[in-house]
């Protein structure tokens, strides 16, 4: 008997690094591709297609996606199928949780946000996946409202934080720096744990109800 998150690729390491320093291991990840960011129309689809599958071989399920661009259509597929997912639109509000993300915002609207996963991939994900590799005259187009590139960063390993002001400095932008660590993520995920573990207890003493 076991528990599964559903998660975005982009929050693989975190959640895994989650799951490995408080001894989960009734907990199962199951990471769907972070180019769906690309197609967030798909995420919903996607999810729900992944809670199907999961709720033959797991006590409970949650989902660590944000809203993600869906507009409120995952919410909805999420409601129909009675799981849960971690509060906020996007990573980059639970990482910075949702009083200082809205402060960055109403200071700088035009901000662009790069995380740990993002600052990893940020060739393939935005310079390859947009083909401003093929076409850097695009830049503009994508990137010319944006005033500033504020770094949110997790974990960051030696050198990320010039790496992220260099993509700034690339990308015409003033650069700010912030390690917020893992943020609502960590609180909502051990939320899941706990809740989960003590009704897989409960499934192992011969109780049969769905947690979710």
């Amino acid at each position: 008997m076991s528990a599964l998150v559903i998660a975005c690729g982009a929050l693989a390491h975190e959640i895994a690094e989650l799951r490995r320093v408080n001894g989960w291991q009734f907990l199962e990840v199951q990471c769907l591709p972070p180019e769906l960011h690309n197609r967030p129309e798909k995420i919903p689809a996607a999810v729900r297609a992944a809670i199907h599958a999961a709720r033959a071989r797991f006590d409970a399920v949650f989902v660590a996606y944000g809203d993600c661009g869906t507009g409120g259509l995952l919410d909805r597929v999420l409601e129909e199928e009675r799981v849960e997912r971690i509060p906020g639109a996007h990573c980059y509000e639970f990482y910075a949780t949702a009083a200082p993300f809205a402060a960055l915002c109403e200071a700088e609207p035009g901000t662009f946000y790069l995380t740990d996963f993002l600052l990893r991939h940020f060739e393939r994900l935005v310079i390859q996946g947009l083909g401003l590799d093929r076409h850097p005259e695009l830049f503009p187009s994508y990137f010319g409202n944006y005033r500033r590139l504020v770094y949110l960063a997790q974990a960051p390993r030696d050198g990320a934080r010039e790496e992220a002001q260099a993509i700034a400095a690339r990308m015409g932008l003033t650069f700010e720096f912030r390690e917020t660590g893992y943020g609502d993520l960590a609180g909502a995920v051990k939320k899941f744990a706990g809740t989960a573990g003590a009704h897989i207890g409960r499934r192992s003493a011969g109780e049969t109800t769905w947690v979710n």
